[in-house]
This record gives structure tokens, C-alpha cells and sequence, in this order.
């Protein structure tokens, strides 16, 4: 019996093999949840699909979360099939390109409220539609990194995407913490994924963060998954509001995580 035995749980933003939802997903697999997935488009449902059967997902159905229609249509599914959700994982995030490699001082009006949009705002919407499925003792996390505190060059408007998703963090936290629901987010090391690719010199970045870590190297994705699996069981009945890292111990050196 694994720690997530009996439970059902959403994990959205998946996008391949090496997303760190995939290695939540293991994680919370092993651990004997019953899980649910989304996929964006023709294109994704392709590579979400056979990985989502792999774990013999009973969900997956399509989810823009820029739609508040589809947004709708998804949580109402859960709830026909399921009828009820114990857990949610928000693993989605997305910027222009250009918005991260050219200088902050010329983003857009328009990539900041699409940045914003999409990894912060839809954790919102996300919670506020899953929330009536959950009962005391239910669990979301979501996926934040260090840029939300420190500036990472390459990172731009998505830091300031990921600061506003761990203060919204906190306030979903105080908000459903008095219906027993806990929400929490993991803040990981760099880790090669696909968004990773966007970010200007990621390579680099990786390098110095193994260097500058406690451990003196990077995390994996399973690492994450881990304490994803942890924070969305009965084991972290206590943990809500949190950043928790999961980083090799890197955010609490001296110094700038960016690039030398």
C-alpha cells in the first residue's frame, strides 16, 4: 500500500517523457494513485496519450487553460467520472520566446498578460473549478523555480510569472485551508525539459547551479516527484502554504544563480 492508495488526482501540463509532471506522475503511480491527465491539442494529445495509458490513467481529456469554457467542461468530466478528487498537480507554464530572451525592459503589454495568464492565473482557475471536488485532507501543488526570488538571466517575465504564482500560493492556501484543502508549490532545480529549451543559455545555468548547490550537483525529475508524492499525502497533513525546494540545496547560498 503506497501512500497515495485509494486516492484520485489530476496531473495537468504533462508534455513528455522528460516533464517534471512525468516524474510526479511515476511518483504518484508507484504510490497507488488512481490519476487523471490533460492535453492540449492534437499535437500534445499524441505524445500525453500513450504515456497516460502507460500508468493506466481512467482520465484524459483535452484542457486549454486560457478557456474558461473548456475549463468548465474538464472539471465537470472529473466530476461525472470521479465524482470526487483528492489531488491536483499544476505543472504549466508558458512565455513568448522573444518575451524571455530579449532585454525585461521591452516585454510587451501583451506577453506579460499571456505569461501571467497561463502559469499563474490558471492555477487560480484550476483550483477555484476543483475545489468543490475535494473534501478535508484533499492536496494541490504546483511548480514554481528560484527565479520567482532571485534574477536568472534568460528567466524575464517568467520570474515574474512564477512570483506571482507562489503569492497565489499562499493565498489559496488561506483561503481553503478552513475546508481541510492544502495547497502548496515545489520550486525544483533546473531540470532539461522542454520549457527548459526557451531559457538563454540553460546549459550554463546548469552548470552553475550543480556548482553552487549544497550536494554539488543537479536534481532529477524523480527527485520532485518524491516530494510531490509526499506533499500530496496524508504524510503532509500539516504543510500548506509552503515553497518547498527541491533543488540539491542550491537557493540557500551565496551569490546570483545566473550566469557567469
Amino acid at each position: 500500500m503506497g501512500i497515495l492508495a485509494g486516492k484520485k488526482g489530476l496531473i495537468l501540463g504533462i508534455a513528455n517523457d522528460k516533464s517534471i509532471a512525468w516524474g510526479v506522475t511515476q511518483a504518484c503511480k508507484r504510490e497507488g494513485a488512481e490519476l487523471g491527465f490533460n492535453y492540449l491539442g492534437e499535437m500534445l494529445e499524441k505524445r500525453v496519450r500513450p504515456l497516460a495509458e502507460s500508468v493506466d490513467a481512467t482520465f484524459i481529456e483535452p484542457l486549454d487553460v486560457s478557456d474558461d469554457t473548456q475549463m468548465d467542461d474538464f472539471f465537470a468530466k472529473v466530476e461525472q467520472q470521479w465524482g470526487h478528487l483528492d489531488f491536483m498537480v499544476h505543472s504549466i507554464a508558458f512565455a513568448n520566446k522573444d518575451a524571455l530572451r530579449n532585454r525585461f525592459s521591452t516585454t510587451s503589454r501583451e506577453d506579460f498578460r499571456l505569461a501571467l495568464d497561463i502559469s499563474a492565473y490558471s492555477f487560480i482557475a484550476c483550483a477555484q473549478r476543483a475545489a468543490p471536488l475535494m473534501k478535508a485532507g484533499s492536496s494541490m501543488v504546483t511548480m514554481t523555480y528560484l527565479g520567482a526570488e532571485r534574477t536568472v538571466p534568460g528567466y524575464n517575465v517568467m520570474g515574474v510569472a512564477k512570483a506571482a504564482l507562489e503569492a497565489s500560493t499562499r493565498y489559496l492556501a488561506q483561503d481553503l485551508g478552513p475546508d481541510g484543502i492544502r495547497v502548496n508549490a515545489i520550486s525544483a532545480g533546473p531540470i532539461r525539459t522542454l520549457a527548459a529549451s526557451a531559457v538563454g543559455d540553460f546549459r550554463k545555468l546548469m552548470e552553475k547551479s550543480a556548482r553552487g548547490s549544497m550536494l554539488k550537483r543537479n536534481v532529477t525529475q524523480d527527485e520532485v516527484g518524491n516530494t510531490a508524492a509526499y506533499l500530496l499525502s496524508d504524510m503532509a497533513s500539516g504543510v500548506s502554504g509552503e515553497v518547498h525546494y527541491v533543488d540539491a540545496g542550491f537557493h540557500i547560498g551565496v551569490g546570483d544563480p545566473g550566469i557567469e
